[in-house]
């Protein structure tokens, strides 16, 4: 045998050998006491396996005090993870999203793995201090470092777990490291909430995290995404608002948004105006919240998930009942955070609605609403507000043609550094039905002049006036509407303009064609199901003028030159 081989052979018995010593020893790790069950701050852990990507550990005095049986069960549910991260995990959301630092503090390429139990259900976590000298941070373990909770170790959700830290550790290189910043909390952890998705671990839905997730939304629907308590509500939000911004924006809102400088809602805001899409974060959001209302896709794929597990996923507003025998009031004054949906659905009542809302000095919000109509077709709009924070709609016809209205408040005003504790922003609404054709009594002379009127006489004036203006705004909003404000339809119009005066002009000019041509009557400037409908209704009464030269036998729906020349000829009439 040559000298060289002999030395090669001596040297990897030594290496063998110093490996082997390793599996076994304990290693001193600091920990986050309010995660741990027994609230300790550090730990002996025994290292229990080492693979390609990482080194895993487990709590000492835990897995000594496991009888034999159960640690070869654990071990065999750790290898399953182990090969899980190492060939799935590991390459998929590198590739998707970048690397963690590597080699990192430690200069190693391998990450550190810790397992021990944790109270409060928790699932892991992560903490950023083990990135750092302990120089300057002195409980760092100086480690790519996440911790593991084993509840978990022999369940299947045990692999969302492990991908959700891990994508911690990827954002901290990706925005800490590279830029400088932090992520802000709630998209931290609405990447780490999407990774279990990515990877395919919520295709098979029961048992899932995104079932876990749906669970916790729905506990508290009204949880603001931006305001960061660590509940299970804030993971619930997070979760289902990401889903929707990947279903209709692509996985590429969360990966280029992680490249950049920027962090939250700004860093999204960039992304979308870089992609072309018209939609901001504070558009996207409320069509989001529209979203987990109505969630169907033939009335707007704006308003639905594409995802299979969450096309039968919708939330069950808050209901108000207004008596349908006399007129009738509601009135509510509520708070809301920032980033939260506010569902509050009006149900009874007979003849005209009318929905009064008003936000408090100052304040932003935006406020989408669904109208439902008899036979289940829905009318979706945005409540228009003035400076002031106030907007008024009134719906005729409900209770009969009309049977439901949902408003959904939403407030958007800090768009940067949230807290565990946000501000609360107040809003009210007041709701009042009133019968179409009610007779309205005269105003009868006052019995003295006003000038010789007590105080309580003069105030019970001012409400008897008050209540007459209110009867005659019902009623002429009842009545009105039959003319058409413009001349000329002058452009081509279709389906998803909003804001529009055009549009208007056409929505005025549809309802004035009768009940048949469009039976809602909404002039919001809003160009969608509902003013569709009643264009392709239009189309097919004067088929033989605007179908048939084009081929066609059923309306479109899209307001073209042959629908505008048939339109502009009836308004000059």
């Amino acid at each position: 045998m040559k000298a060289s081989l002999i030395i090669f052979i001596f040297f990897s018995l030594l290496v063998f050998s110093a490996a082997q010593d390793v599996f076994g020893q304990e290693v001193i790790f600091n920990i986050e006491s309010s995660y741990d069950i027994s609230g300790r701050s550090s730990l002996s852990a025994i290292l229990l396996s080492t693979s390609p990507e990482a080194y895993w550990y487990a709590d000492a005095s835990w897995w000594n005090g496991l009888a034999e049986k159960t640690q070869e069960n654990i071990k065999a549910s750790l290898d399953y993870l182990i090969i899980e991260f190492n060939s799935h995990i590991y390459p998929i959301l590198t590739r998707t999203f970048g690397s963690e630092w590597n080699p990192g503090i430690d200069k190693d390429t391998r990450i550190t793995i810790l397992i021990h139990p944790m109270k409060e259900k928790r699932a892991g976590y992560f903490n950023s201090a083990d990135e750092y000298p302990k120089a300057q941070i002195p409980d760092s373990n100086e480690k790519e470092m996440i911790y593991l909770n084993p509840e978990y170790l022999t369940s299947g959700i045990a692999k969302s777990f492990l991908a959700h830290e891990f994508m911690h550790l990827i954002t901290f290189n990706q925005k800490d490291k590279n830029y400088g910043v932090s992520e802000d909390v709630w998209l931290n952890e609405a990447r780490a909430e999407y990774a279990s998705t990515l990877l395919g671990y919520d295709d098979e839905y029961e048992g899932s995290n995104l079932q876990r997730r749906i669970r916790d939304f729905l506990n508290k629907p009204s949880d603001s995404l931006a305001e960061w308590r660590d509940l299970p509500e804030d993971y619930g939000v997070a979760n289902l608002f990401t889903q929707y911004l990947t279903d209709h924006y692509g996985v590429q809102i969360l990966t280029d948004s992680l490249r950049l400088p920027q962090t939250g809602i700004s860093g999204i805001n960039t992304i979308l105006a870089q992609k072309g899409f018209k939609e901001d974060f504070a558009q996207a959001f409320a069509n989001w919240a529209m979203a987990v209302l109505v969630n169907d896709c033939q009335i707007s794929e704006k308003y639905c998930y594409f995802n299979k597990n969450l096309q039968d996923f919708r939330i069950v507003p808050l209901l108000n009942y207004l008596p349908s025998i006399g007129p009738s009031t509601l009135s509510v004054v509520n708070s809301t955070k920032d980033w939260a949906g506010n569902w509050h659905k009006f149900i009874g009542g007979d003849g005209i609605l009318t929905i009064e809302f008003k936000a408090n000095a100052g304040l932003a919000f935006k406020v989408p609403y669904a109208l439902e109509k008899k036979g289940g077709d829905l009318y979706i709009d945005f409540l228009e507000l003035n400076k002031n924070g106030e907007g008024k709609l009134q719906v005729a016809d409900f209770g009969s043609q009309n049977i439901a209205l949902t408003i959904i408040p939403i407030a958007q005003n800090k768009t940067a550094g949230f807290s565990r504790l946000e501000p609360s922003r107040f809003f009210s609404w007041s709701a009042s039905t009133q019968k179409e054709e009610e007779n309205i009594p005269p105003l009868s002379p006052p019995s003295k002049p006003v000038s010789q009127m007590t105080r309580q006489e003069i105030i019970a004036r001012i409400f008897e006036v008050k209540n007459l203006i209110v009867q005659l705004q019902s009623q002429l909003a009842a009545l009105t509407g039959s003319a058409v404000s413009c001349q000329f339809i002058t452009q081509n119009l279709y389906f998803g303009m909003s804001d529009n005066l055009q549009v208007r002009c056409l929505q005025e000019f549809l309802k004035s064609q009768g009940k048949d041509i469009y039976p809602e009557g909404l002039v919001s400037g809003n160009f969608y199901t509902l003013t569709e409908k009643a264009v392709a209704r239009f189309q097919e009464r004067y088929a033989s003028e605007i179908l048939s030269p084009l081929g066609l036998s059923q309306g479109t729906g899209y307001v073209g030159s042959i629908t505008i020349a048939k339109i502009n000829e009836l308004l000059t009439k």
